[in-house]
């Protein structure tokens, strides 16, 4: 990306980031805005500063930092913490900062001929001028599908959430091969994952899920036969859930919730 030049009297969004942390505010917006004149930044912190985009008509920058300073105005937190805390929006272009990152750090070198890459000085993109091979920020497209059967929804209890204090369940999900639809996808993963048969495939929407380059595609189902047979690999159980009696599920501003919530409608 070209080399960016602030206006000390410039209002900014500023994701400072270092070591897989965010640092966010204790009150407000949690994300750090301003100008940097007010803000009390060390002198050359925005040096190393990328353009990630707009939110609310007003730049953000990625501060990506090779160790963690103190920056006066918060904390560092986790980028699952900020989930359901700041507006969609926001929470987007927070993910998006962690996989351009991301991408920068593990494209130093060329997959083809391994040699060094450098960035574009014009687009998100390393390349390296050896073999000319050029990379662009991995987005990997995944499937997650609610389903239903008449008054009941199956949710599932996965493999990593399963020693949480409060553990989570949730919809089933799964990347998408090569060469598969999306509609495929959701028959694959329901049936590799719990064995059942599904139909009335309806796609919903969709959500960027920086943990850590997914991009998910939300649909709903409605239960078509088969018995539950959990793949121990993936899960640690699954069931027939009474929507007036269903156990601790992900949080506000997740996709998997809004499925659920719509599938939850469509029972009642």
């Amino acid at each position: 990306m070209p080399e960016l030049t602030v206006k000390e009297d410039e209002n900014a969004w500023w994701f400072l980031l270092s070591k897989g942390k965010l640092v966010a505010l204790d009150k407000g917006d949690l994300i750090p805005f301003g100008c940097i004149s007010e803000l009390p930044f060390p002198g050359d912190l925005t040096n190393n500063k990328r353009l990630l985009g707009k939110y609310q008509d007003q730049p953000c920058y990625l501060v990506d930092l090779p160790e963690p300073v103190d920056v006066g105005i918060g904390e560092y937190v986790g980028l699952r913490s900020l989930l359901g805390r700041i507006d969609d929006l926001l929470f987007d272009m927070a993910g998006r900062a962690f996989q351009i990152s991301l991408f920068y750090k593990t494209h130093q070198f060329c997959g083809q001929c391994g040699q060094n890459m450098n960035p574009i000085d014009w687009e998100i993109a390393m390349k390296c001028y050896h073999c000319q091979h050029r990379a662009y920020p991995r987005v990997s497209p995944c499937i997650i599908v609610a389903i239903r059967n008449k008054k009941k929804i199956l949710l599932a209890l996965h493999s990593r959430h399963h020693k949480d204090n409060y553990p989570v369940y949730t919809t089933l999900a799964g990347f998408t091969e090569a060469g598969e639809s999306l509609e495929a996808c959701v028959e694959r993963e329901v049936f590799e994952e719990v064995g059942l048969k599904v139909k009335n495939i309806q796609y919903v929407s969709s959500q960027p899920w920086p943990f850590p380059h997914s991009l998910m595609m939300g649909f709903i189902a409605d239960y078509a036969s088969g018995e539950i047979i959990v793949d121990p690999h993936e899960l640690v159980e699954a069931n027939w859930y009474d929507i007036d009696n269903l156990p601790l599920v992900p949080k506000h501003g997740t996709i998997a919730r809004k499925l659920i919530e719509k599938t939850l409608k469509r029972c009642r």
